[in-house]
């Protein structure tokens, strides 16, 4: 599924105004549902992942990030998610050589690949199970919504393209509860995005005393030469669009890019077309690191990908505060 447009724009249009009711009884919804949450306290640091936004602002390469810095400091982060898309209810850890995304989702999938992932659609039983398996701190994929867990750090990963859109709520905005609502029960706040989005992305939203992160989402160097490279991109993320620009800001010669839905199934139909439309215009087919983990068998090798990675411009007080983490190695 597509986000609709006008939910990106920065002030309500008739068509979000006419779907603000149902927004407002939305917001509401995940009110109650907070309130009524007795959330359990692990004997491991909790840090979640999550959004005020609905669809994909970075949150996987975040905890991808985090995880290489607990690790930095001795710590064994596990990460537990409810893997979206996937059929396993879990809890169960993330093996690469036994499961397929349409199993666990494409998103574990991917950090399994840098930390141990559990899929739990429980998410206290998927904490406690990665600390019976050796965990010193729990990675909460998304789950910022979800009142079950203490959260001893959250951070609230935001789009600087897009920032919060109009914030209004789900119909009529991108957003799962209002901006003010969620960022008081966060800890931090971390915008993705060029400095040109940076300078335009609206802080004065952000309580004063609220750390604010900035970072970039940054090609990672493989040592291949992109320049003038054919492709045939396609990328089934949030904005497909980012990951189209990163290849034209390397100089590939994109000759045709798809945007599909996040998580969008991969058919072997589908990318048989795209392949072959690829190959009568000498293109190479690439995609995103995360689409790739949906790729059938057949076509990973058969597909390249750009994996990107997240650059801090100001990592201090993330690094600050990850080495406070109540229980953490770090602060023996």
């Amino acid at each position: 599924m597509r986000a609709p447009s006008f939910w990106s724009k920065q002030r309500p249009d008739v068509w979000a105004l006419l779907l603000w009711p149902l927004g407002a009884l939305y917001a509401r919804a995940t009110a109650r549902r907070l309130a009524r949450g007795t959330p359990e306290t692990l004997p491991v640091p909790v840090i979640c992942v999550g959004n005020l936004n609905a669809g994909g602002t970075g949150k996987t390469p975040t905890a991808i990030a985090i995880a290489e810095r607990l690790r930095t400091a001795f710590q064994d982060p596990h990460i537990v998610s409810r893997g979206y898309g996937g059929t396993e209810t879990g809890p169960v850890e993330v093996d690469p050589a036994r499961h397929s995304a349409e199993q666990v989702g494409d998103e574990p999938l991917l950090l399994s690949a840098f930390a141990r992932t559990w899929v739990s659609r429980d998410r206290v039983a998927g904490a406690h199970a990665a600390i019976a398996a050796g965990a010193t701190a729990i990675i909460l994929d998304d789950g910022f919504q979800d009142p079950a867990l203490h959260h001893d750090m959250a951070i609230i990963v935001v789009d600087a393209e897009t920032g919060f859109g109009n914030k209004l709520c789900l119909p009529a905005g991108p957003l799962r509860e209002p901006v003010e609502t969620g960022l008081a029960r966060a800890d931090m706040i971390l915008s993705i995005g060029p400095k040109e989005a940076q300078s335009r992305f609206d802080t004065s939203h952000l309580p004063n005393a609220l750390p604010h992160v900035r970072a970039d989402l940054q090609p990672l160097q493989t040592g291949m030469d992109w320049t003038n490279t054919p492709l045939v991109a396609f990328a089934g993320i949030g904005r497909p669009d980012k990951f189209f620009n990163t290849l034209r800001g390397l100089g590939a010669h994109l000759l045709r890019s798809e945007a599909l839905g996040d998580h969008q199934k991969l058919s072997t139909a589908f990318l048989t077309r795209l392949e072959r439309e690829a190959r009568s215009i000498g293109a190479q087919l690439v995609t995103t690191e995360k689409d790739a983990a949906r790729l059938p068998p057949a076509f990973r090798s058969r597909v390249i990908t750009l994996p990107v990675r997240l650059a801090f411009e100001n990592p201090e007080q993330l690094d600050a505060a990850l080495n406070a983490l109540p229980n953490s190695a770090s602060s023996d």
